[in-house]
């Protein structure tokens, strides 16, 4: 066998139909090879104890203690226990294998747009998500009334297709207020820290550290040193940003309530309360003040060292830079 581009040994929670609600993978792995692939080659699919005792020894002749053990360990679940191997990396093709990306992400082990996550939606069930679980919502009024019968309320924390990170992944190194507004398949670089009103969605995160007031939409990706203020927005692909990734460069800051829909460079400002789209119109200041060019703020993406500030006499748009007039002409046309 050559390799795998992920792999993981999992317990998976299913209807009344046997259907699969979620997969959780305690220790996914991410591009296999070796003596480990060699071992795990032609395991995939639902597990029984017989399977996984033989699959604990060949991966501890491998040199896989680790998952060795979680393979010994799953013999004691109550729930259908899976192998979900990944042989490319191509768009999944079931429940099992979604969620396996998604945690590939929030372990850290691949970032953001590195995985092919078509098609992802189509796959996911919308379920309630409880204090047990999944819950297929043609199932949920059924088992209200069983904890009630027994005295119990069953606690719906939201009806999703995604759950919360934090019921499948905690990474370390970080603070998270709210868990809620953490979904799986966000990655978190060490040093983040998101506030209560800040939000993560899946396939999009911090290289940290970073203070994350604010919302990080689907596929964006924030760098290091940035800080997002409270109630400010990032477009993501899936809010109106189309095909362009928008991301956030080394120590920047979007003030509080204002919003990016083209990528920043480095050390750049979004000054409070003003969202800047691609068709924005932008006056460009060189260091004296005077204006050099108006244009789109789209020309301006993924430049560095730029403030964006709103004229609070007309209400103008404006872009300043440290930089002379002649070297701002050179930056605004270059073509890369």
């Amino acid at each position: 066998m050559g390799s795998l581009h992920g792999f993981g040994l999992g317990i998976v929670s299913e209807n009344a139909q046997g259907e699969p609600l979620d997969a959780f993978y305690p220790l996914p792995l991410a591009e296999v090879s070796g003596a480990v692939a060699a071992a795990l080659e032609g395991v995939t699919g639902r597990l029984d104890n017989a399977q996984l005792t033989e699959l604990a020894s060949g991966l501890k002749a491998a040199g896989s203690d680790t998952l060795a053990q979680l393979a010994q360990q799953l013999t004691h679940a109550s729930q259908p226990v899976v192998a979900t191997a990944l042989a490319n990396n191509t768009a999944p093709t079931s429940v099992e294998e979604a969620y396996l990306k998604l945690h590939l992400i929030s372990h850290r082990l691949v970032k953001p747009h590195a995985t092919d996550l078509s098609g992802l939606f189509g796959l996911l069930p919308n379920v309630a998500w409880t204090g047990q679980g999944p819950v297929d919502l043609r199932e949920l009024s059924q088992r209200q009334l069983d904890a009630r019968l027994r005295g119990e309320l069953l606690e719906v924390s939201s009806v999703d297709k995604f759950p919360k990170m934090t019921n499948y992944v905690v990474p370390t190194g970080v603070r998270i207020a709210h868990t809620a507004r953490v979904r799986l398949g966000a990655y978190l670089g060490v040093g983040t820290t998101v506030m209560h009103e800040g939000f993560i969605n899946f396939n999009a995160g911090t290289e940290g550290p970073g203070m994350i007031e604010g919302r990080i939409s689907a596929g964006v990706w924030v760098g290091k040193g940035s800080d997002l203020g409270g109630g400010c927005s990032t477009m993501g692909t899936l809010s109106g940003g189309g095909d362009i990734i928008i991301s956030v460069g080394e120590d920047c800051l979007i003030g509080a309530n204002a919003g990016l829909g083209i990528p920043l460079g480095d050390r750049c400002t979004i000054e409070a309360g003003l969202f800047v789209t691609a068709g924005t119109k932008v006056s460009v200041l060189e260091d004296s003040g005077a204006t050099v060019e108006t244009l789109s703020a789209r020309m301006l993406a993924g430049r560095s060292d730029l403030l964006f500030r709103r004229h609070s006499s007309t209400g103008a748009v404006q872009c300043l830079t440290n930089k002379s007039a002649i070297e701002l002409n050179e930056m605004l046309h270059a073509n890369n």
